[in-house]
This record gives C-alpha cells, sequence and structure tokens, in this order.
C-alpha cells in the first residue's frame, strides 16, 4: 500500500486556507483541522471537470451524493444506510443545529460530553437549547462515556446528546457496546442523539468505527448521523454533508427541513464528496490512514525523546492528539506560550471545556518532518523563568 505523502513547506505556504493565513510564515500551524496532503486523485479530477466545463450553478435537487455514501459506508463500516432517509446541508455544523432546532425546545438542556470540539458548546445556544456539560471518564488508558451521569441527565429531563463519533479531541472511537447503552437511555427517557460522524473514515483498522445508527432498533429509533468527507479528505472549504436518519421519526424530522437547508450544500463539495466516497479513493484513504498511523506513533516516540513529562495517548481516529502539559508547569493555556517563544501553533485545550487545563491539542496531519521541527522547537523552550 502506497503512503500520502505531505506536500512540502514552500508549497503548503502558498495555500490561503485558515491554517496558512492566521499566523506569519515563522510559525508552524499545527492547530485547526486541515491536513497537508494532496487530494485524492478522483477528486481532483472531479473539480478540474466542473471548472472546466462551468459547472457552478445551484446544487441540484437530485444528486448522487446520498447513494455514494451508502456505497461507502457498505464498503468502510458493514453498514447499509438507506439513500432515501438523508438529506444534504453545507457542513456538519450546520446539520447539528438544524437538527436540534427541530428535536429540542428553547430552554432544553442538550448533553455534551467534555473535553470536546470546542464550536459544540455554540452550536447548542443556537439552536435555542442550553449546554449540559457532563466529563468522558478516564479509564487510565483511555476515555469513554459516562453512562450513569448521562442517564442522569436525561432522566432529569435532557432531550437530546451531542456524541462525538469518533471523539475529537481525544480520538477515541466509541465501542458497539458503549453506543448501544447510551441509544438504550436516550430510547427509554424520550431524547434523542445526534451524532457527529466526521472523523468516522480516519479510524484504523484495530479499533474500526461503529455508525451509531448501525447498534440497535433503539439507536435507529432516536438517532441521527451527521457525515462528511470533509476531514479525511481535506473538504472543509467545499462546503457538503449528509444528515442521515434510520427510522421513521427521524426521517420525518430531516424531511421537514426547509429546502433551503439542502440549498446550502456546495456544488463543488457535492461533487468533491461523490468522488471521495467512490470506490476509487479507497486506495487513497487506506494510504493516508498508513500515514497517520505512522504519525501518531512518530509523534509518541517524539515527545517521549524531547518532552518526556507530556502525557499522550495514542488516538484511535483522525489526525489529532491530545496533550496534557500540566507536569511541565506551563500554565493552564500552554498553547499561549509555546506559540510566542516556540513559534508553534497549537489548539488552546480549555477551549475544549474545564478537562483541557493544562493541555492542547496537536494536528499531526502533516509531513515527519515538520512534526519532528515542531516538537523539537517546543522541547527548546525550557522551564517557565521566575
Amino acid at each position: 500500500m502506497e503512503r500520502v505523502r505531505a506536500l512540502p513547506l514552500d508549497q503548503l505556504r502558498q495555500r490561503t486556507s485558515e491554517k496558512w493565513r492566521e499566523y506569519p510564515d515563522d510559525v508552524l500551524p499545527l492547530f485547526v483541522a486541515e491536513t497537508d496532503f494532496p487530494l485524492a486523485p478522483a477528486i481532483t479530477r472531479a473539480l478540474e471537470r466542473a471548472v472546466r466545463t462551468s459547472d457552478t450553478g445551484y446544487v441540484a435537487s437530485r444528486t448522487p451524493l446520498a447513494a455514494a455514501f451508502a456505497d461507502f459506508a457498505e464498503r468502510r463500516y458493514a453498514w447499509s444506510p438507506d439513500p432515501a432517509r438523508m438529506r444534504s446541508t453545507a457542513d456538519v455544523s450546520m446539520g447539528i443545529v438544524e437538527i436540534l432546532r427541530r428535536v429540542t425546545r428553547p430552554g432544553d438542556r442538550v448533553v455534551v460530553t467534555t473535553p470536546v470540539y470546542p464550536p459544540f458548546f455554540d452550536l447548542v445556544e443556537e439552536a435555542g437549547a442550553v449546554v449540559e456539560r457532563i466529563s468522558l471518564r478516564d479509564t487510565g488508558d483511555g476515555w469513554e462515556l459516562d453512562h450513569e451521569a448521562i442517564e442522569a441527565s436525561l432522566a432529569s429531563g435532557a432531550r437530546a446528546v451531542l456524541l462525538c463519533n469518533p471523539h475529537n479531541p481525544t480520538g477515541t472511537v466509541h465501542s458497539a457496546a458503549s453506543l448501544a447503552i447510551l441509544a438504550e437511555a436516550a430510547a427509554r427517557h424520550g431524547a434523542v442523539v445526534v451524532s457527529d460522524e466526521i472523523h468516522a473514515p480516519l479510524a484504523q483498522p484495530g479499533p474500526g468505527f461503529t455508525p451509531f445508527l448501525a447498534v440497535s432498533d433503539a439507536a435507529r429509533s432516536i438517532g441521527y448521523a451527521i457525515v462528511s468527507a470533509s476531514k479525511a479528505f481535506n473538504l472543509a472549504g467545499l462546503k457538503c454533508a449528509l444528515m442521515v436518519t434510520a427510522d421513521d421519526e427521524p426521517t420525518a424530522v430531516l424531511r421537514s427541513l426547509p429546502i433551503e437547508v439542502e440549498w446550502r450544500t456546495g456544488q463543488f463539495g457535492m461533487l468533491a464528496a461523490v468522488a471521495a466516497f467512490a470506490a476509487e479513493s479507497d486506495q487513497w484513504l487506506d494510504g493516508l490512514l498508513l500515514t497517520l498511523d505512522e504519525n501518531r506513533r512518530l509523534l509518541g516516540e517524539l515527545l517521549s525523546e524531547h518532552l518526556p513529562g507530556a502525557c499522550y495517548r495514542m488516538p484511535d481516529a483522525g489526525y489529532l492528539a491530545w496533550i496534557d502539559l500540566s507536569a511541565l508547569g506551563w500554565g493552564e493555556n500552554p498553547s499561549k506560550r509555546i506559540l510566542r517563544e516556540a513559534r508553534v501553533a497549537l489548539h488552546f485545550g480549555p477551549a475544549f471545556g474545564a478537562e483541557g487545563a493544562g493541555h492542547v491539542r496537536l494536528n499531526f496531519g502533516t509531513s515527519p518532518e515538520i512534526l519532528r521541527e515542531a516538537v523539537e522547537r517546543i522541547a527548546r523552550m525550557g522551564p517557565v523563568s521566575n
């Protein structure tokens, strides 16, 4: 299997996206969830064809997107979602908000499991609901859902759980058994689960990935999944995601959404996603997973060698590392000092919740050379001066 190689730094600095424009050129940007790899060839061909034929109008009312994802899910997850029970929109965040607006009332509580992707807090509020934070349980060598606390919240009236599956920032792949327990609790208390599965294609083969809607009848009856090719294939700027259901009541909710929700899908995003989900892109994705596996292991080696006080658990999915630097005494938000002194941009740990104090999130979806340089720069900072 041929690995996917990151582009050289001089080419990356020609990009105009957030990762490469937020900071000056002396900063190594490892903060936002963009990767440094070239597009999968099938995606490049699809976009080139669209430009060549000036195919830049409104997204059509009927597209091959849902069927393409269903085929992808069958090949990659042994799951057969029904294309008739899906609708597209601009991105996963928009899908979350639009679904929560339909399944909660203003002031209803929505459980989020922290530390978690920071926009979750804002998305719940944008939908008119109230965030209820429940920490993941630290098992000593990983993280898992705190089912007792979630059950208590649902029993006391919380109306929804906004699930990150796989989890960002820890890279946790929730087990089928854990997801089934969550589904039963939500069904028992008349609540719903909205599962953000944007990182699912990036689950490593060992742990694999279980879609929430595949675990049980209870999950299908109360569940919504929101999926996208954007994280795995680096397509965030093209704007395309799918809201997926598996039972009549959730499907009716999707069908009640205004047509404008679907028309916000980007035309280029749809074309790119269809190419990403096609079988011809599987080899590229498998090569990317090999590269990320090597990088997540390399990061562990680099931290052990240069920052032995850092606590890092290798993620089971994605290209985001959750690193505890508390033992180094660099304060509640060490990313600030790292940016100032090492000129490496990492995501602020406290943004993910109170559990993020002393932590950073590092994007290792880059070259081994950049990863090594970043860790060595941070290691040269030394102790905090008095």
